[in-house]
């Protein structure tokens, strides 16, 4: 045997001894690791399916309470909406909760979807900004079901130059303002609206119109 053979059998049993050390070392480790990564990897897909399903299945129970509330069965629109505020998934139940509040008013009653969408804007745990539609829409019932103060409440909050449902909230209080003979307030509200150039154009012409009414009145106060 040569001397580069004999050297080469050596290093490879040198290299095989220090393979079987370092398995003896971090070998089970290795196996515990690979085994973790596994079983995360598992855990992680099921608890997905598990969320998708339920997400899945909240949609569909509020697509079909939507349908019944399509097609005019507004009692079991209620119901279906009522049973997926309580055990719906993800973010249904807050839309079952403000789709409840559009439902009511459709049917007259105003004060339970003033309530409905209420209890959406006082709920902390909900986003700013659907608490926020919550207490538009609140305030939009209640434009012709309630008193300006009622609105104010509600809107008034929303009418920040910062706020992206101003120009809705501005209308809403206008219209509330001009309700009680508040001629000067509406006209300043509406004027808002008009020198706005963000306004939407379907917005700023009902402001126009309304402030055309109003300085043709006698007397705006």
């Amino acid at each position: 045997m040569s001397d580069d053979s004999f050297i080469r059998e050596v290093n490879e049993e040198y290299r095989k001894e220090q393979a079987r050390v370092m398995w003896r070392r971090f070998g089970p480790a290795a196996i515990g690791v690979a085994l973790a990564v596994v079983l995360g990897t598992a855990a992680w897909v099921g608890y997905d399916y598990w969320a998708q399903s339920r997400a899945n299945a909240a949609g569909d129970r509020f697509s079909a309470a939507l349908n019944l509330a399509r097609d005019g069965r507004t009692d079991e629109a209620l119901a279906a909406l009522a049973a997926l505020e309580k055990d719906g998934y993800g973010a249904y139940p807050v839309l079952a909760k403000m789709r409840t509040g559009t439902v009511l008013a459709g049917k007259g009653d105003h004060a339970g979807a003033v309530a409905a969408f209420d209890a959406v804007a006082n709920d902390g745990s909900v986003p700013e900004a659907i608490r926020d539609m919550a207490r538009l829409r609140a305030g939009l019932v209640l434009v012709d079901n309630g008193s300006y103060a009622d609105v104010s409440q509600r809107v008034e909050t929303l009418t920040s130059d910062t706020n992206a449902l101003r120009f809705a909230a501005r209308e809403a209080l206008g219209l509330a303002a001009w309700k009680e003979n508040r001629g000067a307030d509406a006209l300043a509200l509406f004027d808002q609206i008009t020198g706005d150039p963000a306004a939407p154009g379907n917005l700023r012409r009902r402001a126009e119109m309304m402030s055309e009414l109003i300085r043709g009145s006698v007397s705006p106060s």
